[in-house]
């Protein structure tokens, strides 16, 4: 079989090292069949032992917060980016940002910038959720919620648990607007404030609850 087939015959975009070898065990050097291709362009290297196809062998459109979850790991998406995805902050994101049990990493690769914060495991477990790519393919990424708490527990000024400053993190810092913030669902803020023991969550359920409230008696 020609590598055309073989490219052809793979089921996904995404494969790790081993994955190529054996798609390529037929050949001599499978190594060298794949610098090979890499240098025709037909898989590109996604970082060490992750690749993706490329050309006309490409099946479906690059999906980077499923990249984010294969490049290192474990880890789910979170932060600014999920942030910005659902909606909560106004600001276009073009690092894919994520969370891991490992130490904090970054990675410059061909389809853009990954960047991975670490926290502690008892907290990381706790509100990941699986999100559809395109039917087919799926990602780990934090409920709007989640990722809110996440951006609070691990930035680097950690804003006080105090009501009134944090809601002014929330509005002036962050820019998430009052609607925005009554929209989050605050029992899950609730939960997750339990889960981690965090004076903070608390109080973030309690600022949801606040914004919620005063939209009930503005509408």
């Amino acid at each position: 079989m020609d590598s055309s087939a073989i490219l052809g015959s793979l089921q996904r975009d995404e494969l790790d090292y081993q994955m190529m070898l054996d798609a390529l065990s037929g050949y001599a050097a499978p190594r060298d069949k794949l610098a090979h291709l890499r240098r025709k362009g037909l898989i590109v290297r996604v970082k060490k032992g992750l690749y993706v196809l490329d050309g006309p062998y490409r099946k479906r459109p690059i999906c980077r917060e499923l990249l984010a979850n294969l490049i290192y790991g474990p880890s789910y998406v979170s932060l600014d980016y999920a942030l910005h995805v659902h909606g909560l902050i106004p600001e276009r994101v073009w690092e894919v940002t994520s969370v891991t049990t490992g130490r904090s990493r970054s990675f410059r690769t061909p389809f853009g910038v990954f960047s991975y914060r670490s926290m502690p495991s008892q907290t990381f477990a706790i509100g990941a959720a699986r999100y559809e790519a395109d039917g087919e393919r799926a990602y780990l990424m934090a409920t709007p919620e989640k990722a809110l708490a996440d951006k609070l527990l691990t930035g680097p000024n950690r804003p006080p648990a105090s009501l009134s400053r944090l809601r002014r993190y929330l509005t002036d810092e962050l820019r998430i607007e009052p609607e925005a913030l009554a929209r989050l669902d605050h029992g899950r803020l609730t939960d997750l404030a339990r889960s981690t023991r965090s004076r903070l969550i608390g109080a973030l359920a309690r600022v949801v609850r606040h914004a919620r409230n005063e939209g009930q008696r503005d509408g």
